[in-house]
């Protein structure tokens, strides 16, 4: 299969806001998109939209926010996207290292302010383009680092996906 998008979802299946895969393939297709999977239950499909990638992202979000009550927000990029971001990754192989896919890209003021913001957990950060590269050298479960905290550091907010299920995305869509 080859999709013309990977889709990540903000937030799905965790705190109360489920989001089955099955139903999730199933409201992709009926937007029109084709060559529809799922990867693991954490929100991320991989499609190839009808037309505009970023009308479908929004269409998507409305139909999830219809039918379960919740907004999240849908951010997708093209595999060669992807690859490029695993690519730029900063900090080498690092085992508890993640990419932060954002909704828009931060002026460069806000991603130095806060980037070089100390986090107690020796996290390194790093902006390019609409990415925000973390390593959570303690484990991403130990950090103070979170959505909201993103989203008003940064001014636009996102969705993580660790280095190995990036390169698994990237694996599927191609």
């Amino acid at each position: 299969m080859t999709a013309g998008r990977v889709v990540l979802i903000r937030a799905v299946n965790v705190g109360g806001a489920k989001l089955p895969m099955a139903r999730l393939r199933e409201i992709a297709a009926e937007l029109g998109a084709a060559d529809v999977s799922t990867y693991i239950a954490s929100g991320n499909l991989l499609c190839t939209p009808p037309d505009d990638p970023d009308a479908f992202d929004r269409a998507l979000e409305q139909a999830i926010s219809d039918e379960f009550g919740y907004f999240r927000e849908v951010i997708s990029r093209t595999p060669a996207e992807l690859s490029q971001a695993l690519t730029d990754y900063p900090f080498g192989e690092a085992p508890s290292g993640h990419i932060y896919f954002l909704t828009g890209e931060p002026s460069a003021e806000a991603a130095s302010d806060f980037c070089s913001r100390d986090f107690g957990n020796g996290e390194r950060l790093q902006v390019i383009g609409r990415d925000l590269h973390i390593d959570y050298p303690a484990g991403a479960g130990t950090t103070k680092i979170t959505a909201a905290g993103i989203a008003k550091g940064l001014g636009v907010t996102g969705t993580g996906r660790n280095l190995r299920t990036t390169a698994k995305l990237i694996e599927l869509a191609e």
